[in-house]
């Protein structure tokens, strides 16, 4: 149902889903997204020949019935495509879901298969960057940091420490956006974007600029963070997100980023279900992270930047 779902939301994609199989005839004709139910599993070859069906979705749970393997084999010999619900939710959506999701699936798929020398080669061009970035906007940050002092009292840098690669621990860099006590009475919680009421004035103009974020150039050049990666969460959200969201930890597996493919489609977060779904955007990433992509992403942050429209 979720792919058919993410399906009837891209037509111009040209898929259409043609019917569902379930595995008892009292199902058939009702319907559950769009179509119906056109048959049970035990009727798998007939049905996709006489449909004219061109790729056949395996979603099934752990609760459902045996797997029509001889018939999904036919159907495979004779060129039409079999794909996993996970496997065509991950293209539809940029995203690998995490519901339901077998790790069988992950250890076997495509992906996940940068090697350490490009990981360095990476660090070593990111460091490189970083340093001839701070010295283009040594000016801009100059300005930001008096009109921070200026404009309201506390220190003009605001030092966090947030959970990076391995679980490694670091103090992230910003330029202070909100007041100095915001989390004085009520200890650490999440951020609800710019509406949030502890955010100053200049805070909200910074934020939207993102000219708050250039002192993570600093934590790049250190070899904390990465230009585009899973943003870094506090660990106090950490060790709270870690028990109820499977494979969370998984997104310690590269150096974190000042930007990333879950923060130009799912923006911030403020709730459990909220990091969940910036969860499957940073698997997707984890998985297919390259230069090419890294770029794209970045290009998608000054849309954000420039136009208030990222990836979506």
């Amino acid at each position: 149902q979720n792919v058919a779902r993410e399906i009837l939301k891209r037509r111009p994609w040209g898929l259409r889903v043609v019917g569902f199989l379930g595995d008892d005839p009292a199902q058939v004709g009702h319907r559950l997204v769009n179509p119906t139910v056109v048959g049970t599993m035990d009727e798998l070859y007939l049905l996709a020949r006489r449909l004219k069906a061109g790729i056949i979705v395996v979603a099934l749970d752990d609760r459902r019935g045996k797997m029509p393997v001889d018939d999904l084999l036919r159907c495979r010999i004779e060129g039409l495509r079999v794909e996993e619900g996970a496997s065509i939710l991950e293209r539809l959506t940029g995203q690998i879901p995490i519901k339901n999701l077998r790790p069988s699936w992950l250890v076997f798929s495509q992906g996940f298969d940068e090697s350490r020398m490009l990981r360095s080669l990476k660090a070593a061009g990111e460091m490189a960057t970083a340093a001839a970035l701070l010295v283009l906007f040594a000016p801009a940050m100059v300005l930001t940091a008096l009109a921070v002092k200026v404009t309201s009292p506390g220190s003009v840098i605001y030092r966090q420490e947030r959970v990076g690669r391995a679980g490694k621990l670091f103090q992230l860099l910003k330029f202070r956006t909100m007041r100095s006590d915001a989390e004085a009475a009520t200890g650490p919680i999440w951020s609800t974007g710019d509406r949030d009421p502890r955010i100053t004035r200049l805070g909200r103009l910074l934020r939207k600029t993102r000219l708050d974020e250039l002192p993570q150039l600093v934590n790049v050049l250190r070899g904390d963070m990465s230009f585009v990666g899973p943003r870094p969460e506090r660990p106090h959200f950490v060790s709270a997100l870690r028990q109820v969201i499977p494979l969370y930890d998984e997104r310690h597996s590269v150096r974190p980023g000042i930007t990333g493919w879950a923060q130009i489609n799912a923006g911030y977060g403020s709730s459990i279900e909220d990091a969940e779904l910036k969860l499957q955007y940073d698997l997707y990433y984890i998985k297919h992270m390259s230069f090419a992509f890294d770029i794209g992403v970045m290009i998608d942050t000054l849309k954000v930047v420039a136009i208030g429209r990222g990836a979506r």
